[in-house]
């Protein structure tokens, strides 16, 4: 017990710590508004239980001793991000703040959290480091309790993200007030995905 306590108390602060799927949501929340971050976030942890499905399986591993195969996966990744920040850059309405939004542009947000977070193999390495070293019982196999530490991982990040989705879409009700704002909102959704997007591209095993 003591064991999955601390996994908690882990997961919680690495999920308020800065980094590319928080910073990514914070964004979409101030310029799309909360409903949009919120499908991005659970397109996010469907993606952290399919990595954690991977590592059950000892997918973590091959990507782990294959440097071309995270080559390509980080590769992708990185120029998804930037094909997205162009998309953004060349919107000719900029950033639409609009109130009214549809399932399938909700269901493009929850597909896009997915892509986001696949094809970044740094995530699959990080479970692979961390997962271990919390294994809590013998009455389990590793795969089980890899997935029950998975489980923990999503529910805690989908909370903490929520929260921080919620507190920052206050701030873009504030920002909608501005008639300048569009512009302004533009070009930080620009500036986060274009630097997700080298991150993605220059990160290291």
């Amino acid at each position: 017990m003591e064991v999955l306590l601390t996994f908690c108390l882990v997961v919680f602060f690495l999920a308020l710590s800065p980094g590319p799927d928080n910073i990514y949501v914070l964004s979409v929340s101030i310029v799309e508004g909360f409903k949009y971050a919120l499908f991005t976030i659970l397109g996010l942890m469907t993606g952290c239980l399919i990595h954690t499905l991977f590592l059950s399986l000892g997918f973590s591993i091959i990507i782990n001793q294959n440097d071309t195969l995270f080559f390509i996966i980080k590769i992708l990744g990185g120029f998804y991000l930037l094909y997205l920040a162009f998309k953004v850059y060349t919107n000719i309405n900029g950033v639409l703040l609009v109130e009214i939004n549809t399932d399938k542009n909700l269901l493009k947000y929850y597909s896009r959290g997915i892509t986001m977070n696949l094809l970044n193999p740094k995530v699959s390495l990080f479970f692979l480091a961390l997962f271990p070293t919390f294994l809590f019982t013998n009455s389990f196999s590793t795969e089980l309790q890899f997935i029950i530490l998975g489980a923990i991982f999503v529910i805690i990040s989908f909370l903490v993200f929520s929260v921080i989705a919620l507190l920052s879409s206050y701030f873009r009700s504030f920002l909608i007030t501005n008639p300048k704002s569009t512009s302004f909102l533009k070009w930080i959704q620009f500036i986060v995905l274009v630097s997700l997007g080298i991150f993605v591209l220059f990160q290291k095993k």
